[in-house]
């Protein structure tokens, strides 16, 4: 593969996570994350594919929808590997309803290269401020 196909497969998966996360498609992930994948965010330490699924999925407040807006991705490619980062802004609502509340979030990745294509294997998701309304 040449550097400019994998750095847009890579913005891709960062873009699918937020989609998937937006949409409450959690199964989703399983394209997303490689099967070992470690993350580190407000939720807690998580390792493992199953556990991330299960815990987004259980601590993911049906009433409260998101839109996450990925900017400033940046991607450094070192062979079958890649480091990312990026900042979100991502809005807490309710169905219908403007934001309650909203937060901007510095996201950090570690991507590999598989059989199945490009998967995240580390993220590590820092809130830098938070508002509500």
């Amino acid at each position: 593969m040449s550097p400019v196909t994998d750095r847009a497969e890579i913005a891709e998966l960062v873009a699918r996570l937020a989609w998937a996360l937006d949409e409450r498609r959690f199964d989703d992930l399983r394209t997303v994350y490689a099967p070992d994948a470690r993350t580190s965010s407000p939720r807690g330490t998580l390792a493992g594919l199953d556990e991330i699924v299960e815990v987004l999925r259980r601590t993911s407040p049906e009433e409260e929808l998101t839109q996450h807006l990925n900017s400033d991705v940046v991607i450094d490619l070192d062979g079958d590997r890649a480091e990312i980062g990026a900042h979100q802004l991502v809005y807490f609502y309710r169905a219908g309803a403007a934001p309650h509340r909203r937060a901007g979030v510095r996201t950090r990745y570690t991507a590999v290269r598989t059989p199945a294509g490009w998967r995240l294997a580390q993220a590590d998701i820092s809130p830098l401020w938070q508002h509500t309304a």
